[in-house]
């Protein structure tokens, strides 16, 4: 490594540039149609406190490329081939950024994130099941 350490704000921006990021309405359209899978990586108290967008699939980050590895050993049934279109959800759309730049290296080409995370789904007045309560992962 030479040079100058990166920020965050800085990597952020450079990740993002390489794919197209999507808003909430069109990320839910995409689900409702079958042409998306979204995948809510929060960790299991926002997703107790706040709730779980109905459908997605909830992948804790830490396990996110095993699950999502169409190749991969401990994938699941969701990751069929890397053409699927993974739209990451994150709490207001950072680490899904990181998150969908890192499936972008596993070959899921389509692989994207939602603009402003779970917190711009529900502001968005978009479906939110279990708030309050700890989601039951699939």
């Amino acid at each position: 490594m030479s040079g100058e350490p990166t920020g965050i704000d800085d990597l952020l921006e450079r990740v993002r540039a390489g794919f197209r990021r999507i808003a909430p309405r069109e990320a839910y359209d995409a689900a409702e149609a079958g042409t998306a899978l979204l995948v809510d990586i929060r960790y299991a108290a926002l997703r107790g406190r706040d709730g779980v967008i109905p459908g997605a699939l909830v992948v804790e980050r830490n396990e996110l490329e095993w699950r999502l590895d169409p190749r991969g050993s401990h994938r699941l049934p969701e990751a069929v081939s890397h053409d699927v279109r993974v739209v990451v959800v994150c709490d207001e759309g950072y680490a899904s950024s990181l998150a969908a730049e890192s499936l972008h290296r596993l070959g899921l080409h389509r692989a994207t994130d939602l603009i402003g995370g779970f917190q711009a789904w529900r502001a968005a007045g978009l479906p939110v099941t279990g708030r309050g309560q700890l989601s039951a992962e699939r």
